[in-house]
């Protein structure tokens, strides 16, 4: 199972976004299952669990990973080929972002429609790396840093364009005949903050969960 997949397909993206089988798809990225064995999590008959897993599985989201006997049936065992699946751009290519229309350094927007091409892109790379059963040399830097100020903000941006913009001049070989162009992304954003999670509800008790509470809270008279 790969860590993550990126679906291209118009068709496999609409069958990803469907509640049902994007909660199938979820259980089977736990494990295994069969179709029986999903119809209880789900709340749906095993007949239409089924069908579902039918449609996930013509558009390569889940894989037969065994069968299993069982009484006069034989069950199968069905995976999610990835972990977790994201949609690119591709999916929507009359409609999908293209940084080129404008620039805007300061521009959330076009920030967006950067990482847009960057899942686009890297999703083309890795489905051709993949058919070539060939690596692929990325690289990629995560960080937080917390600014005092916004003019510390500003102080960093303008360091780290010179910087990046010294080293794009210093490696930079345009007339080399094997050379292979590379895309470099810069973004700095707001840390988006964790939502806090829902607290579990208490449960109603029933008659004799409330008669055991309060028999335990009675003092001992020995």
């Amino acid at each position: 199972m790969l860590d993550v997949t990126v679906i291209e397909d118009p068709e496999a993206a609409a069958v990803s976004l469907d509640p049902i089988r994007a909660r199938l798809l979820a259980e089977l990225a736990a494990g295994p299952a069969s179709a029986a064995m999903l119809a209880g999590k789900v709340g749906l008959p095993r007949q239409k669990v089924n069908y579902h897993l039918k449609a996930l599985e013509r558009h390569g989201l889940v894989e037969l990973a065994g069968e299993r006997r069982k009484g006069n049936v034989t069950e199968r065992l069905m995976r999610a080929t990835a972990a977790s699946y994201v949609i690119s751009p591709l999916a929507l290519a009359a409609v999908q972002p293209d940084p080129d229309r404008f620039r805007d350094q300061l521009s959330a927007r076009w920030l967006l429609a950067l990482g847009a091409r960057l899942v686009r892109d890297v999703g083309s790379l890795i489905t051709g790396a993949a058919k070539a059963r060939k690596g692929l040399a990325t690289y990629a830097l995560d960080g937080e840093v917390r600014f005092a100020s916004a003019a510390d903000r500003a102080a960093f941006i303008q360091e780290l364009t010179a910087g990046v913009g010294a080293l794009i001049h210093k490696y930079d070989a345009p007339d080399a005949e094997s050379g292979r162009d590379h895309r470099i992304v810069v973004a700095v954003h707001p840390t988006v903050k964790p939502q806090a999670l829902p607290q579990p509800q208490p449960q109603p008790q029933t008659e004799n969960q409330t008669q055991t509470q309060t028999q335990t809270q009675e003092p001992d008279s020995r």
